[in-house]
C-alpha cells in the first residue's frame, strides 16, 4: 500500500501532474491498433477479391470516392496574381523567385528553376517540389539540390515553402512565450492550424495540397513547362503532400514521394504521432490504408523511395508497394511504369534517393538518354538568393495570416448557423450526438436498461484520499475482443468494500486531466469529500489510462496522436469520451441514482456540460469550473492552448456551446471560463458569443 501523499495544487492548465498512477497507458493506443487491424484484416479480403482489370478499376473507384471526401471542401480558383520578384544565374539553369496567392491574401513563396535551353518553342517537363519539415523551406540544401539536379536533367520545377516554413512564419509579429513555442517548430504550428480548421469541418491537408495544386496552375502558366509532361516530388513532409497531391490532382503524370510512404497501422503501432495534415479524415473508416491513396492513380508512373534506417517503417512501405505493384500488373501496365528504391541512410532526400527520381522521371519524360549525376558538392548553395520578400516574410509583405483566413470563415459559419435561428434543446441535443458520433442509447433510459460492466479493482489510497476504484467497460468492442475500453470510477471512503455503494442522490466530478489529483486538491474537491457522496471519473485517455508521456499538452504528443487516429477512423476522440460519462451515468442510474450533481473542470467542464445535456432526467445539476468560452473563440483567436482532443470537426456549422449552457439554464453554475489560452475569464468576452448567466457562489471553493 502506498504513503499517503500530501494535498497538493491542482495543476495549471498546461502541466501534467506528477505522481498520480497511470497504470493503463496503453489502453486507447491498443484499442485503436485492434480497430485497425480489422480494418486490414477486410481490406485484405477485398483485394484478394481482385482479380481482374475490371475488379481493380472499380477497387480504385472506391478508393477515389473516399479520398475526394477526405480531400474537401475545395475553394474556387481564384487570381494567381503570380510575379517574380528576383533572378539568379547559375550554370546550367537559372532560378527565379515566385510569389503566387493560393488563396485570397494567402501568399506562397517559391523557387522556379528553369534549365537552358527551355523556352516557349522547346517546352521542357515541369516538377512540382513540396518541402519537407525544414524550418527554411525551399532554401535547405536538400530541397535546392533535387531541384537543381532536376534542372540540370531539363525539368522546369516549382519549389514552394509550406505554411510556417521559410517565408511563410504565420505567426510573425506575435512575440508572447506560447507564440515563441509554437513558432519554434513547424509541426507544432501545423498542428495548430489544422485543429483550428478541424471546427470548421476543413482538412489542413487539403489546405497544404491547395497551395501546391495552385503551385501546378502557375507552371502550367509558364511557356517554358510542357503540360503533357509533369510530375510531383517530395520527402519527408513533402512525401506527404507529394502523395496527397497525386491522390487529390489528376493532372499529374509522375510521382516519387520520398521517406513517407509506410501503412497507418506501422505509424500508429510505432507510437509515431503525425502533422494535423496526415491525418486525412475518414479514410481509415473508409477502409483505405496509406498505399490506397497511390493504387488510386495506377498504372500512371510511380517510384516510391525509402531509406534503409528511416523512422518510416520500411516493412510498411515493402508491403505497400508489393499492393500496388499487383495492381500495375492487372492493369497491364510496363514494369517500368513502377519502382522500388531504398537509400542506405536515415531520414532524408539524399542524393542516392534524388539520382534514382531524376532516372525515373527522365526516362517517363524523355523516353531516351541518361540524366547527368551531378555531385553534391559541385551544386551551389544559394542561400539568401532564393528570398522572393524583402523581409523574407510574406506576413510582413501584406499577406494574411492563415489564423486571420480562418477567423473569418468561422465568423461567416456562426452568422449563419445563427440566421438559422435557436434550436430547442431536445433539438440540440441530437445535434450534439450527431456531431460527436454518440450512439442513440449511451446515458437514455434504454441504455440504463443494459448498463456497462464493471470491475471493482483492489481499494487503495490515491494520494491522501482512500477510494474504491472501478473499471467500467463502457464500449464493448466492436471486432477485436482483446480491446477492453474503460472509463476509471473513484468512490472515496473509509470502507474497504468491493461493490458501488450508492445513495438516491450522488455527485461526479470530471476532472481536467486527472481524478486523483483534483481529489488530492482542497481548493477543488475538499469540501465535497466532506460533504460526502462523491464520485470521480477518468474518461479514457486520462488519468489512469493517460498516456505514459511526460507532457499530456505537448502538441505532438499521445493524447494529440488519439486525437488523429479519430479523425482516420471517422469517430471522435471527444465523443468517446462523452460516451464513456454516458456509460457511467447508465451505470450509476441502474445502481440506484436517482438525482446527480456534475462537477466539471477544464476539459472535464466540457464532458460534463455535454452529459447534462444528454441526461436532462438524471442531472439535477452541474457546476462547470474553466470551461471553454465558445468554439467561435477558438477558431478565432490566434494560437488555442486548449487540446485537440477537445474539437469537434465540423461543430461551428452546426452549434456553439452557448446553445449549451443556455440549455442548461436553471441547472447551471458557470464558476468561471478559460479562454482559448486556458486564462481565467470571470466575464463574458467581447465577441466571443459567450451566454451571460447570472453569478452565483459555487458549490466548490475558489
Amino acid at each position: 500500500m502506498p504513503k499517503p501523499a500530501p494535498n497538493r495544487p491542482a495543476t495549471g492548465p498546461f502541466e501534467t501532474p506528477r505522481g498520480i498512477r497511470n497504470p493503463h497507458p496503453l489502453m486507447v493506443t491498443d484499442d485503436y491498433v485492434a480497430r485497425v487491424r480489422a480494418m486490414r484484416r477486410e481490406r485484405k479480403a477485398r483485394l484478394a477479391e481482385v482479380r481482374t482489370a475490371r475488379e481493380a478499376r472499380r477497387y480504385q473507384n472506391r478508393a477515389q470516392e473516399a479520398i475526394d471526401r477526405a480531400f474537401s471542401p475545395r475553394p474556387p480558383k481564384t487570381p494567381l496574381k503570380a510575379r517574380v520578384t528576383g533572378a539568379t544565374e547559375a550554370r546550367g539553369f537559372r532560378v527565379e523567385n515566385v510569389l503566387y496567392e493560393s488563396r485570397p491574401g494567402i501568399l506562397v513563396t517559391a523557387n522556379l528553376y528553369v534549365p537552358d535551353g527551355c523556352d516557349a518553342r522547346r517546352p521542357c517537363p515541369g516538377v512540382l517540389g513540396p518541402c519537407g519539415h525544414s524550418a527554411n523551406g525551399k532554401s535547405a540544401a536538400i530541397y535546392q539540390r533535387f531541384a537543381q539536379r532536376l534542372a540540370l536533367a531539363g525539368f522546369v520545377t516549382l519549389v514552394y515553402d509550406p505554411y510556417n516554413q521559410g517565408e511563410r512564419d504565420q505567426y510573425w509579429g506575435l512575440e508572447d512565450d506560447f507564440a515563441r513555442k509554437i513558432r519554434a517548430g513547424c509541426c507544432l504550428a501545423h498542428n495548430m492550424m489544422g485543429k483550428q480548421l478541424e471546427l470548421l469541418g476543413e482538412f489542413f491537408g487539403m489546405w497544404r495540397a491547395w497551395d501546391g495544386i495552385r503551385g501546378l496552375d502557375y507552371l502550367l502558366t509558364r511557356p517554358e513547362v510542357d503540360p503533357t509532361r509533369l510530375g510531383v516530388t517530395g520527402n519527408s513532409g513533402g512525401g506527404t503532400m507529394t502523395s496527397w497531391l497525386w491522390a487529390a490532382e489528376p493532372r499529374f503524370t509522375m510521382a516519387a514521394p520520398s521517406c513517407f510512404i509506410t501503412s497507418f497501422a506501422s505509424n500508429l503501432e510505432n507510437e509515431m504521432p503525425a502533422d494535423n495534415e496526415q491525418y486525412p479524415p475518414g479514410v481509415i473508416g473508409a477502409g483505405l490504408e496509406e498505399i490506397d491513396l497511390l493504387i488510386a492513380r495506377a498504372p500512371k508512373p510511380l517510384l516510391l523511395l525509402g531509406q534503409h534506417l528511416d523512422f518510416f517503417d520500411r516493412r510498411g512501405l515493402k508491403e505497400g508497394y508489393a499492393e500496388l505493384r499487383r495492381f500495375y500488373e492487372l492493369l497491364g501496365a510496363p514494369a517500368s511504369h513502377h519502382g522500388l528504391f531504398f537509400g542506405p541512410d536515415g531520414h532524408g532526400y539524399t542524393w542516392h534517393n534524388q539520382h534514382d527520381m531524376v532516372r525515373f522521371f527522365h526516362r517517363h519524360a524523355y523516353g531516351r538518354g541518361k540524366p547527368p549525376q551531378v555531385p553534391d558538392a559541385e551544386l551551389p548553395d544559394l542561400g539568401e538568393k532564393l528570398l522572393a520578400t524583402p523581409k523574407g516574410n510574406t506576413i510582413a509583405a501584406g499577406a494574411t495570416p492563415i489564423y486571420a483566413r480562418i477567423a473569418e470563415l468561422a465568423r461567416a459559419q456562426d452568422a449563419a448557423r445563427r440566421n438559422k435561428g435557436a434550436p430547442g434543446a431536445k433539438a440540440l441535443a441530437k445535434t450534439v450526438r450527431r456531431t460527436l458520433d454518440l450512439d442513440g442509447e449511451a446515458g437514455t433510459r434504454a441504455g440504463r436498461k443494459r448498463p456497462p460492466h464493471f470491475r471493482a479493482l483492489r481499494p487503495a489510497l490515491y494520494g491522501a484520499v482512500r477510494a474504491a476504484c472501478f473499471a467500467v467497460e463502457t464500449e464493448s468492442p466492436e471486432r477485436d475482443a482483446d480491446a477492453r475500453l474503460r472509463a476509471f470510477l473513484f468512490q472515496p471512503r473509509a470502507t474497504q468494500g468491493h461493490t458501488l455503494d450508492l445513495e438516491p442522490r450522488a455527485a461526479l466530478w470530471l476532472p481536467h486531466i486527472s481524478a486523483e489529483a483534483e481529489l488530492n486538491d482542497p481548493r477543488l474537491a475538499g469540501a465535497l469529500l466532506k460533504r460526502g457522496g462523491l464520485l470521480a471519473l477518468d474518461a479514457r485517455g486520462l488519468g489512469m489510462s493517460m498516456p505514459a508521456e511526460g507532457d499530456f499538452f505537448h502538441g505532438y504528443g499521445m493524447d494529440y496522436l488519439h486525437h488523429g487516429h479519430g479523425l482516420l477512423l471517422g469517430r471522435s476522440y471527444l465523443g468517446r469520451r462523452v460516451h464513456d460519462v454516458l456509460r457511467v451515468l447508465d451505470l450509476l442510474a441502474s445502481e440506484g441514482v436517482e438525482e446527480l450533481e456534475l462537477f466539471g473542470r477544464g476539459q472535464g467542464a466540457l464532458l460534463a456540460a455535454y452529459a447534462a445535456l444528454l441526461c436532462p432526467d438524471l442531472v439535477t445539476r452541474v457546476t462547470l469550473r474553466h470551461a471553454p468560452i465558445s468554439y467561435l473563440e477558438w477558431a478565432t483567436a490566434p494560437l488555442v492552448g486548449w487540446p485537440a482532443a477537445n474539437m469537434p470537426r465540423g461543430v461551428l456549422k452546426r452549434f456553439d456551446l452557448p446553445a449549451v449552457y443556455r440549455a442548461l439554464r436553471g441547472r447551471l453554475n458557470l464558476v468561471e471560463h478559460w479562454d482559448a489560452r486556458c486564462r481565467t475569464v470571470k466575464r463574458r468576452a467581447a465577441g466571443t458569443g459567450a451566454v451571460k448567466l447570472p453569478r452565483r457562489r459555487a458549490a466548490v471553493a475558489g
